[in-house]
């Protein structure tokens, strides 16, 4: 039977290509190459947010098993798999670390250029799942004041912490969201940010949207900026990607091209995680699997000779990872938004690299390895 398993992969999937070819037919494709009749005869599906798996796709298909390499899910018709007892799974968590990373080098970033300090100011993380769990860490790690926000979460596990969306509104100078996008129950995501909330903002907070383009309504935003009701914007993640607004592009000061959680760790993570999905629900020895490792950083020793905490901070995080060069690029060419998430560069997350600095002392150095860093000191 395994001979005989017939899987289509997405082509630029991280580290998948050659995992299963030992043990399986696979066929890759690129994510908008998906078509039923591509899909027809295979067994499983191994996809990334670009192929949408519904009933256009998959109806009257020989799938049994679709695996995302993300951690989003909303391109999947669940109701559907599960009328026809197709099985799926996503990657929760596997690029946690990876959008934590993101918001430190944004918050370092917008501090160095607009001259203020991350200890003066209250962030509001609006969806505490794996991501927000992380960045709360990396957050209270550079000395912010943290509200949060996740209502499923407070209603089912009574944290005495966590706060309103009002509250976020009236007292945090920077919001950042990182939730599911969901149309439906108690607590839909869809359009987050809106007027009726930006109505209710009184610090003309940062915008930061790290998670579905959706959450935050760009019509919205747009006025937001325009009326100075918020002072600026870090936005990845856009409504109708790739074909995203222009003006909004040009208005803000960082903007990527939905690559947040695109470091290597997390994408390895992820074709890890799904792979074991596939092997357990198809019983394969996982032995029989191609095994892959991620590269080193091609410099793995980062070095700075300032002095403050703030500047020691935010030159060895520019070196491992700099929000500002990769905004600076796709400010120049929006239009290569697939492109350059198609032919995303190695970016390996703070624990591959050792932050040399000769001028340190115990509390930077602590920082430094609360962030994830190694550390080295001369």
């Amino acid at each position: 039977m395994l001979n005989k398993l017939h899987i289509v992969a997405d082509k630029n999937i991280p580290f998948f290509k050659g995992t299963l070819d030992n043990i399986a037919e696979v066929e890759y494709l690129s994510g908008e190459d998906f078509s039923p009749e591509k899909v027809k005869n295979a067994d499983a599906l191994i996809i990334r947010t670009r192929t949408i798996c519904n009933k256009n796709l998959l109806q009257g298909s020989n799938v049994k098993f679709i695996g995302t390499a993300t951690i989003g899910y909303d391109h999947i018709d669940t109701d559907f798999c599960k009328q026809n007892n197709i099985y799926w799974t996503n990657a929760p968590g596997c690029n946690a670390p990876s959008v934590a990373q993101y918001i430190v080098s944004a918050l370092l970033t917008l501090a160095k250029k607009y001259n203020f300090s991350l200890s003066e100011k209250t962030l509001g993380i609006v969806g505490v799942g794996n991501v927000g769990k992380e960045i709360e860490k990396a957050a209270k790690t550079l000395g912010v004041r943290i509200l949060l926000n996740d209502p499923p979460r407070q209603e089912k596990e009574e944290l005495p912490h966590f706060v309103s969306l009002n509250t976020i509104a009236k007292e945090a100078d920077i919001i950042t969201f990182h939730t599911p996008i969901t149309c439906k129950g108690k607590y839909p995501t869809y359009h987050l940010f809106n007027d009726d909330f930006a109505n209710l903002l009184t610090k003309k907070p940062i915008i930061i949207n790290a998670a579905r383009g959706e959450v935050t309504e760009t019509e919205s935003l747009l006025h937001a900026l325009d009326k100075k009701i918020i002072s600026n914007c870090v936005i990845d993640c856009w409504e109708n990607e790739p074909n995203i607004n222009k003006t909004l592009l040009e208005s803000i000061t960082l903007a990527t091209p939905h690559i947040a959680g695109y470091s290597t760790d997390g994408k390895a993570t992820a074709t890890r995680m799904v792979i074991s999905s596939l092997c357990s629900f198809f019983n394969i020895d996982s032995n029989k699997i191609t095994t892959f490792e991620v590269a080193n950083p091609i410099k793995e020793c980062i070095f700075t000779s300032s002095t403050s905490l703030d500047d020691i901070l935010y030159d060895i995080v520019n070196q491992s990872y700099s929000i500002e060069k990769e905004s600076s690029n796709f400010k120049n060419c929006p239009e290569k938004f697939e492109v350059i998430r198609n032919s995303y560069p190695l970016r390996r997350e703070f624990f591959a690299f050792t932050a040399n600095v000769p001028q340190a002392d115990k509390k930077v150095l602590q920082t430094l390895k609360n962030l994830g860093f190694k550390t080295k000191k001369q």
